[in-house]
């Protein structure tokens, strides 16, 4: 899918953005559509309002994040909020690739991010730093125990013969990209940890998302996969794609979940008030729609020392040389 720049008004950039991705889908997503004639009230009535701030538009890009791409408009509605909020335009740049998006990052063209926490690490942890975690979210499902964690499903096809992790020697895995967490560090290393680092599965090959893996594997193109929980249980709620034509073998985890990062150059007010609408957004009640429509409790101020965890992962990978899954 090509990367789409959100530069008119904001409301016929998503509305163009929709129309794209409904032509990919073929269904749209029936919980992220607006309200009709629903107003947006301030964070919280009882905190003082804040002057609006003058100055060129905000770019919030997405790679991944706690909706999968059958729930592009979760993120149209977000950016929508914030540019209420924030007295600002919200620009949203999409794109499947996390490259991409990490390039853009790097080079200042966004302003704030969702992103894989695995890069996060990784641009964090450079001599100048690119980007700052600023809050992430909290999801709704049990599983998530009311914490700021996902985790890795591996999946593969309902009916196949794979019952344990141990079945899977000599089989196809489909990961999405190398810089995913969910879908390359975690499992490269439990397969470390194990002691499978001579060659464990027969074919490994690359999809490009969690929802392209996600269909390869109900197909019967690939075996398994580690997939992002958070995209396997959205898809499965909407019942969209092929979600409901794969079961989980296992899970790794639980890990800190994708984060809302800003650029380091982000003007520090800014940040506050983008930090305060975000974590105060389960208060006003269209925040709270959105939420409930990305089955998101709330979102909550998290720290760098979150990330650790995703940090050992990759010290760990880069200290035996494993660094290829396979």
């Amino acid at each position: 899918m090509m990367l789409r720049f959100v530069r008119g008004p904001l409301a016929l950039g998503l509305l163009g953005w929709a129309l794209l991705l409904s032509g990919c889908t073929g269904r749209e997503d029936p919980r992220a559509s607006p309200s009709d004639g629903q107003t947006t009230a301030s964070v919280l009535e009882t905190a003082p309002r804040e002057q609006r701030l003058p100055g060129p538009p905000i770019r919030i890009a997405m790679s991944a994040a706690f909706v999968s791409e059958s729930g592009i408009g979760v993120y149209s509605r977000l950016a929508d909020w914030l540019a209420r909020q924030l007295g600002r335009q919200v620009e949203f740049v999409s794109g499947l690739s996390y490259g991409t998006i990490d390039e853009m990052i790097d080079d200042g063209a966004v302003d704030a991010a969702f992103i894989c926490g695995y890069p996060y690490v990784l641009k964090h942890d450079r001599p100048e730093p690119v980007v700052d975690v600023l809050a992430a979210p909290v999801m709704k499902a049990p599983r998530y125990r009311d914490q700021p964690i996902y985790f890795s499903d591996l999946i593969v096809r309902e009916g196949s013969r794979f019952h344990r992790f141990e079945d899977l020697k000599g089989a196809t895995l489909v990961y999405n990209e190398e810089s995913s967490n969910s879908g390359y560090n975690m499992p490269r290393s439990f397969l470390i940890e194990r002691g499978l680092t001579t060659g464990f599965f027969g074919k490994v090959i690359r999809s490009g998302s969690h929802e392209e893996s996600i269909r390869m594997v109900a197909s019967g193109e690939a075996d398994a996969s580690f997939v992002d929980s958070l995209v396997l249980d959205y898809d499965r709620e909407l019942r969209f794609g092929s979600a409901k034509q794969v079961r989980v073998l296992m899970s790794l985890g639980p890990e800190a979940i994708p984060p809302v990062v800003v650029s380091t150059k982000m003007d520090p007010e800014l940040r506050r008030r983008m930090g305060f609408a975000l974590t105060h957004m389960h208060e006003d009640a269209e925040g709270r729609r959105i939420l409930d429509a990305a089955l998101l409790s709330r979102f909550e101020p998290v720290e760098d020392a979150h990330y650790d965890g995703i940090r050992r992962r990759h010290a760990l990978a880069q200290r035996t040389g494993f660094l290829s899954l396979r």
